[in-house]
């Protein structure tokens, strides 16, 4: 997929595609929210689970809507809009949200701009 670029910047939309890496060497594709207003990338407890995601590296207070509470943190290897890095991610319980990972601007402050008209 192309994607355009605004100031060196690549333009994505409010839900992108993104690659998660395993350490088995196997990917999966799943799609992703792109949320400006989170400070930190998240990802559900049972996909990393599922995926063999880790180790937790550290914990985090995190501030939402549920209130506080502390959650695990791993790095994991991802490829958003044709930039692969490894990127922090909290663990949440997401099972009843629509995505089950969340980009925040720890990732989008690595050159995205967000385009919310984009499909």
């Amino acid at each position: 997929m192309q994607y355009k670029k605004i100031d060196g910047k690549i333009v994505i939309g409010l839900i992108e595609p993104i690659t998660i890496f395993m350490k088995s060497g196997e990917k999966k594709v799943i799609n992703a929210k792109i949320d400006t207003g989170a400070s930190k990338s998240s990802i559900d407890i049972n996909l990393a689970t599922e995926l063999k995601l880790g180790p937790i590296i550290k914990s985090r207070l995190i501030k939402s809507a549920q209130g506080n509470q502390v959650r695990p943190v791993i790095e994991t290897d991802i490829e958003l809009a044709g930039k692969r890095r490894i990127e922090e991610f909290t663990m949440a319980d997401r099972w009843h949200m629509k995505y089950r990972v969340l980009i925040g601007q720890n990732i989008l402050k690595h050159g995205y701009l967000i385009d919310p008209s984009k499909h």
